[in-house]
């Protein structure tokens, strides 16, 4: 799948270590103590009342690792007066794509690019490119295809009999393409993870297909006697629209892969989403605060002991062919805008100080905080004196 990585505030976050010389750092935390720090007490309390300060997260399962991220995004984000987050347990990415268009009360919810592929190219749920709009693409989850120790490829598994999750499910789905993508046609299954992994074991099935953040728990509890493996997925270019090439390793599954070794496969993204209602005043309302407390969090979010899996994203990268929330995307143009002025203001310093700006400094060493407060002052007067030349 071809995503754009859009140059933004999270790419400057991502890339640059925070307070690294010549670093661009926009500080999300004070952004968010700026915006929803404490209020003047004597102030009109015009703060949105519990009911409508409510935002509704449907994520998977409670065996799915976006569950786990829904509950971070509740920790982190809500405060309780202005935004109230309610993480919602659904039945997977498949069912939370419904669930959003048809579910009244659901203002969001984190499915999968594959899935929103599906049901764009079917049309089984309308016109959803019409329909949905995202907030951010999220982490990647990858497909673990897991066999018998006594099958070699995934090729073999030709006529053999797979799970390929629930019925309806995001599993089902990605399955589905992924057979057909490399040829290969499989007696289907429908059960849930830990019944396929017994029937694995058991021999009353040759495969399973999971999907989820890795390390998949389920999968990360087999020991070495388990009679278990991961077999590869190739890459075939019939899966380039709708996933991205991975890999899992020695460290994801030390039980299952050898030291050194890694195992090809592919993923697809974590996408939130919500319902682009432009007429529904009270639900743009909502959608906003969380937008602004979300990217403004965002740092937050992605500190332990919040799921590892937030440190990968980056919510400035365009997920191909859908379109933004135009609340999100604003809140990106205008932090991109403020890195750039940033940016701007920072070459005029060095300006400043090649043309004599630096002598105080002796040596080489560091400015003490006096003098750094000095030189900034300096220059301020000398970057004003500039803009009216």
């Amino acid at each position: 799948m071809r995503t754009v990585a859009a140059f933004g505030l999270a790419g400057l976050c991502l890339l640059a270590p925070l307070g690294a010389p010549g670093s661009i750092v926009f500080d999300t935390a004070l952004a968010a103590d700026e915006a929803g720090g404490p209020q003047d007490a004597s102030a009109p309390d015009d703060r949105p009342q519990p009911g409508d300060a409510a935002v509704t997260l449907m994520s998977g399962t409670t065996h799915e690792g976006n569950a786990a991220l829904a509950q971070d995004v509740a920790a982190v984000l809500d405060d309780s007066a202005s935004l109230r987050i309610v993480p919602m347990v659904g039945k997977g990415p498949a069912q939370t794509v419904r669930d959003v268009l048809f579910l009244d009360g659901v203002d969001l919810g984190i499915t999968q690019s594959i899935v929103l592929g599906h049901f764009a190219r079917t049309g089984e749920l309308g016109p959803i490119r019409d329909q949905l709009v995202y907030v951010a693409k999220l982490f990647n989850e990858d497909l673990h295809l897991l066999s018998r120790s006594g099958i070699e490829t995934a090729a073999a598994l030709d006529g053999k009999t797979v799970n390929v999750g629930l019925e309806g499910s995001g599993t089902e789905i990605a399955a589905r393409i992924v057979f057909a993508a490399l040829g290969i046609e499989v007696r289907e299954t429908h059960l849930d993870t830990a019944e396929a992994v017994r029937q694995l074991q058991s021999g009353e099935i040759d495969a399973a297909i999971l999907i989820g953040p890795t390390p998949i728990a389920r999968v990360a509890q087999l020991g070495p006697g388990s009679g278990l493996k991961l077999l590869a997925i190739p890459y075939a270019k019939d899966l380039e629209d709708d996933t991205y090439p991975a890999a899992l390793s020695h460290g994801d599954y030390p039980a299952l892969i050898g030291n050194g070794q890694s195992v090809d496969t592919v993923s697809v993204s974590a996408v939130l989403v919500a319902l682009d209602k432009p007429d529904d005043a009270k639900r743009q309302e909502r959608l906003e605060r969380f937008v602004d407390r979300f990217f403004s969090r965002f740092d937050v979010l992605r500190q332990p002991p919040n799921h590892p899996k937030w440190r990968e994203v980056n919510f400035a990268a365009t997920l191909e062919g859908w379109r933004r929330a135009p609340q999100a995307q604003a809140w990106i143009d205008t932090a991109r805008t403020q890195a750039l002025s940033d940016a701007r203001e920072r070459e005029r310093f060095k300006a400043f100080l090649a043309q004599g700006g630096a002598i105080a400094i002796a040596g080489g060493d560091p400015a003490s905080e006096a003098e750094q407060d000095r030189l900034f002052r300096a220059f301020k007067a000398w970057s004003a004196a500039q803009k009216s030349n």
